[in-house]
C-alpha cells in the first residue's frame, strides 16, 4: 500500500459539562476539558487521540498542551512517512517526551500518539495484537484482562449525602469495586459510612474498597490517618504522599507494616502509585525503592498507549499489581484506548473509566462507550482504537475554533 503520510493535524480543545461535580483533594471539577487531536493521512484516513492535562499530575494545562502540540509535535509529525506498519510504530514510539524548553509533555504526547496509532491501525488494517507483537511483550495479547475485569465505581464528593447517594446507585447497578476519594474534610466519616453500607460484601470478599488521597498527606498525616482507620477493610491506598516524596514511602510502609503486626488491616499496606508514576523511569525507581505494590496506569498521563503497555510489562515482571486508571471527563476516545489496553494486558486488578453518559452530558461519538451492568466492559466494534468519532459533534463541543495545520 502507499506510504502513510500525515497532511493535516487539527486540535480541538473541548468543554463538556459534567452531569455532576467531581471533587477530590486536588481538584473540584464540573467541566471536562479534553484536548482532542485529529490527524488526517493523504489517503483520507483520520485518526483521533485525546488527553486531559492536569497540572497536579504532569504540570501541563490545556494551554500548554496546545502549545506543545503546535511547537514540538507538529515538526515531528511532518516527518511521519511510514512505508509499513512497523515503520509507523517506530515513528510513533520515537515521538518526543519534552518540549523545546526541556519540560516534560507526556499528556500532549498521549494525544498525538493515540491519533497516529488510530490512523495507522486503520490504514494498515491491523489490530492491537499486532502492536504488542511488535513490542515483543511476552504474555501480552488477546484476551488480556477484558473477559474478567469489571470497572470500579469512584466516589468523588466531599459531601456525605452525595457520597452515599452515589454509592447506592452504583451498588444497585451491580458495581462491587469502589474507590473513595479522601483528603478532604469529613473523609473519615464518609469512609466509615461507606464501609457500613458495604459491610456484608466486603466481609465475604464480594466487594473491594480502595481510598485515594491524591498526594495531599504528609508522611505524619498518612501514618495518623491510616492508623485511625486501621480497623476498616481498605484494599489499597492510592497516592498517600505527594509526588517527589517517594523516598519517604519505605518508612511509611514500615510504619503500616508495624501497625499490621499490632492488628492493623493487612490490606492497607498496598500502595497504589498514581501521581508518582508518569514514565517508565518512575516505575523503575518505585520498584528499586521496594514500595511498588501497584501502579495506576492512566494512558493520557503516561504518554500514550504504547508507553502504558511498557509500564504494565515492567510491572508484570516485578509482580506489581496493575490498575487501569482514567482522567475525569474522558470521552469515548480515551475510553476506547483503555479498552484496547485491557484487551491485551493480562492480570489487571482494577479498572476505572468508560463512564460515558453516566458522567458526561455529551460525547464526541454518536454512541458513547459506557460500561454495562456490574461494570462489564463494552465491546469495541470499529477498527483502530475502536470508536467512531462524529466530526460534527467534535466541532460542536470545541470551546473555540479548531486549530488546523496543513502539513
Amino acid at each position: 500500500m502507499p506510504a502513510a503520510v500525515v497532511h493535516r493535524l487539527s486540535i480541538f480543545p473541548l468543554s463538556i459539562p459534567l452531569r455532576g461535580p467531581v471533587v477530590h483533594a486536588a481538584s473540584r471539577r464540573s467541566v471536562a476539558d479534553s484536548v482532542v487531536v485529529a490527524v488526517e493521512l493523504t489517503n483520507g484516513m483520520v485518526g483521533y487521540g485525546e488527553t486531559l492535562p492536569r497540572p497536579y499530575v504532569t504540570q501541563e494545562t490545556v494551554e500548554s498542551v496546545v502549545q506543545a502540540i503546535q511547537t514540538t509535535f507538529i515538526p515531528a509529525v511532518i516527518g511521519f512517512h511510514a512505508q509499513s506498519f512497523p515503520d509507523a510504530l517506530e515513528a510513533i514510539e520515537a515521538l518526543p517526551w519534552h518540549n523545546d524548553e526541556g519540560r516534560p509533555v507526556p499528556a500532549a504526547r498521549a494525544a498525538v500518539e493515540l491519533a497516529l496509532l488510530d490512523a495507522s491501525l486503520r490504514a494498515y488494517h491491523r489490530d492491537i495484537d499486532a502492536v504488542v507483537r511488535w513490542m515483543g511483550l511476552p504474555g501480552f495479547g488477546s484476551p488480556g484482562s477484558i473477559r474478567q475485569i469489571r470497572y470500579s465505581g469512584v466516589l468523588a464528593s466531599d459531601e456525605l449525602a452525595a457520597t452515599l447517594r452515589q454509592l447506592r446507585l452504583m451498588y444497585w447497578y451491580g458495581l462491587r469495586h469502589f474507590k473513595l476519594k479522601v483528603g478532604t474534610p469529613g473523609d473519615r466519616e464518609r469512609l466509615e459510612r461507606v464501609c457500613h453500607y458495604l459491610h456484608r460484601p466486603l466481609a465475604n470478599g464480594r466487594a473491594t474498597l480502595r481510598i485515594d488521597a491524591n498526594g495531599v498527606w504528609s508522611k505524619e498525616s498518612a501514618i495518623e490517618w491510616l492508623s485511625a482507620t486501621a480497623h476498616l477493610p481498605i484494599s489499597a491506598v492510592e497516592q498517600p504522599l505527594p509526588r517527589g516524596n517517594e523516598d519517604e514511602l519505605p518508612e511509611l510502609a514500615a510504619c503500616v507494616a508495624g501497625g499490621r503486626a499490632r492488628g492493623m488491616n493487612a490490606a492497607a499496606r498496598i500502595f497504589v502509585h498514581d501521581e508518582s508514576l508518569v514514565t517508565i523511569d518512575d516505575a523503575q525507581r518505585l520498584i528499586e525503592l521496594g514500595v511498588a505494590d501497584a501502579f495506576n496506569i492512566r494512558i493520557s498521563k503516561c504518554g500514550g498507549l504504547i508507553p502504558s503497555l511498557r509500564i504494565a510489562a515492567l510491572a508484570r515482571r516485578h509482580n506489581v499489581r496493575i490498575q487501569l486508571g482514567c482522567m475525569v471527563g474522558e470521552t469515548s476516545i480515551l475510553s476506547a484506548a483503555g479498552l484496547r489496553f485491557l484487551e491485551v494486558c493480562p492480570g489487571v486488578t482494577w479498572a476505572e473509566g468508560c463512564f460515558g453518559s453516566f458522567l458526561l452530558s455529551a460525547d464526541v461519538a454518536a454512541k458513547a462507550l459506557r460500561f454495562g451492568y456490574a461494570g462489564r466492559p463494552p465491546k469495541l466494534k470499529g477498527s483502530g482504537l475502536g470508536v467512531t468519532v462524529d466530526p460534527i459533534r467534535l466541532t460542536r463541543l470545541c470551546s473555540g475554533e479548531p486549530i488546523v495545520t496543513n502539513l
